[in-house]
């Protein structure tokens, strides 16, 4: 199968992209963690603050960072459910302040510090016992910089976050389409890392552009069982360089010979790991060997509708708790209730996500004047002030585009190909769209890779933004693509759904849930 059929089957023909029929193997389920052994490791902060907004010391210690890691990361609750109407044993789940398909969670994190209260390296986060994992000993500033092409100066920066995917955690059960998922997943976790550092003040840059293999190598991954999707330094230093022009030079099969292999004995519970061939081959089309000069990307300009449009309330940012905004995160599911929400409302949800979502990256950098590659299109019903219909939100102008008038949660309901959400109660549903080529023409595969994050990166934020308002989020990807594209008219544009998010007034869950801090 060529990779644009297995792309086109990701979005389009699910069905064949999950292997309908399969069994799941429950009993040989993966950990949603990956546990070292036999390596040394050094045990973080558990006096976690409960307010992170007014930090007094925002200097790079471990105290710091282990806060840091654990508001990206961590494992934050345990909690308990009971279904009542089965005879099922009760179900135990650790969450997260991130969503992730499944709760699967596949995505790994890796820091290379420089501080002077711990060893200079590379570590591995270990979620599970909340402790860092030394993976490999040293400064590393030169390799890291020459693996980034030289564009940044490393050296400045306090530590440098890896974000990885190990494909078997989510592949058991979802099969092909986890590749999907995976990029998803990864975007929303780089999300939250994001707008945890903004609490403490660092700068940042999301390179989804280095050398694979030797950003692999220097972490000691088997690059057909896990690979690093971003790379995202932090500094203090306000005269840090980010973006320079990329040395192409560079192999990475030369730099790997600056460092020796290293390996690692690890668990992740399964006994028997299937082969994901098609996974692998568009993770290793993916990968670059060398960087070349990159082709300007295409800025979409969208045909403005003169009619139908609403002007959005002007709204400032959000100052909602963003601690009580994590907390309150997660997916209502069949627990949604129809209750009204205002334009007020609507306005301060998407100018905060679509404010916040502006950060600074490697592609950017290349063109003048970006616009966001993801949009929101969204479906509403019984929103005060705006008419039931189906909108683009213009983010520049704050307005919202009338596409197609009346109720479409009919629509939306017969397009979901699960049953696990009633959209008719839900007041907004959301679909974060974004072109169909996915840049690549620029950036080859790797542009599909990177659109995913893209949209989860957005997807955390519109969840935050959420909580600051009270309702919930359920990220879904089981939907018809082709019949969301058409009820907004994107097919025309070349443009397709990413992600589908119903968001509305939920009731409280029927669970025991106890936090898992200091």
């Amino acid at each position: 199968m060529h990779l644009d059929t297995f792309l086109y089957q990701l979005h389009f023909d699910t069905e064949k992209a999950m292997s309908s029929g399969h069994s799941v193997n429950w009993d040989d389920k993966p950990l949603p963690y990956k546990l070292y052994r036999n390596v040394s490791s050094i045990p973080l902060c558990t006096e976690v603050p409960f307010n992170i907004d007014c930090l007094d010391d925002t200097r790079p210690t471990l105290r710091t960072i282990s806060h840091l890691l654990w508001y990206t990361f961590g494992l934050t609750q345990f909690s308990e459910q009971n279904f009542l109407e089965y005879t099922a044993e009760p179900l135990y789940s650790y969450r997260r302040f991130v969503p992730s398909g499944g709760a699967l969670y596949p995505n790994e994190v890796y820091i290379y510090l420089k501080m002077d209260d711990v060893s200079h390296g590379v570590y591995h986060y270990d979620v599970a016992h909340h402790r860092l994992i030394l993976i490999r000993e040293g400064n590393i500033d030169s390799y890291l910089n020459q693996a980034l092409g030289n564009r940044c100066e490393i050296e400045k920066a306090c530590c440098t976050v890896f974000v990885s995917t190990m494909f078997w955690k989510n592949f058991f059960k979802y099969k092909n389409f986890s590749y999907r998922l995976q990029g998803l997943d990864a975007g929303a976790l780089i999300g939250q890392l994001l707008e945890v550092t903004k609490r403490y003040r660092y700068e940042t840059t999301v390179y989804f552009q280095f050398l694979d293999e030797a950003v692999n190598h220097l972490l000691g991954l088997s690059t057909n069982e896990e690979s690093v999707y971003a790379v995202i330094p932090l500094s203090v230093d306000s005269t840090m360089e980010w973006c320079k022009k990329a040395d192409d030079k560079i192999t990475a099969t030369e730099l790997c010979q600056e460092l020796p292999r290293i390996t690692h004995n690890y668990y992740i519970r399964s006994r028997h790991i299937e082969t994901y061939p098609f996974v692998q081959k568009a993770n290793e089309a993916c990968m670059l060997e060398q960087f070349s000069p990159i082709q300007q990307m295409k800025q979409q300009n969208k045909e403005i509708r003169t009619s139908n449009n609403i002007p959005l309330p002007n709204v400032t940012r959000m100052t909602y708790d963003f601690v009580s905004s994590c907390r309150k995160r997660y997916s209502p599911e069949m627990d949604f209730i129809l209750k009204k929400m205002n334009v007020y409302e609507i306005a301060s949800l998407f100018h905060e996500a679509m404010t916040s979502y502006k950060y600074r990256n490697d592609i950017d950098d290349l063109i003048e004047s970006p616009s966001p590659r993801i949009s929101i299109y969204s479906s509403f019903y019984l929103v005060e002030g705006v008419l039931n219909g189906a909108y683009y939100y213009d983010v520049k102008k704050h307005v919202l585009q009338g596409i197609r008038h009346g109720d479409q949660r009919s629509v939306l309901q017969s397009a979901m190909t699960l049953d696990n959400v009633n959209l008719q109660q839900t007041p907004v549903c959301i679909h974060l769209v974004g072109d169909r080529e996915y840049m690549k023409h620029s950036l080859g595969y790797r542009g599909y890779r990177i659109q995913q994050m893209e949209a989860g990166m957005l997807l955390q934020r519109l969840l935050l933004a959420g909580g600051g308002l009270n309702i919930g989020g359920h990220p879904l990807l089981g939907y018809n693509s082709v019949q969301c594209d058409q009820l907004y008219e994107i097919d025309k544009l070349n443009e397709t759904t990413l992600i589908q998010l119903p968001m509305g007034a939920h009731y409280q869950r029927s669970w025991l849930k106890a936090g898992l801090h200091h």
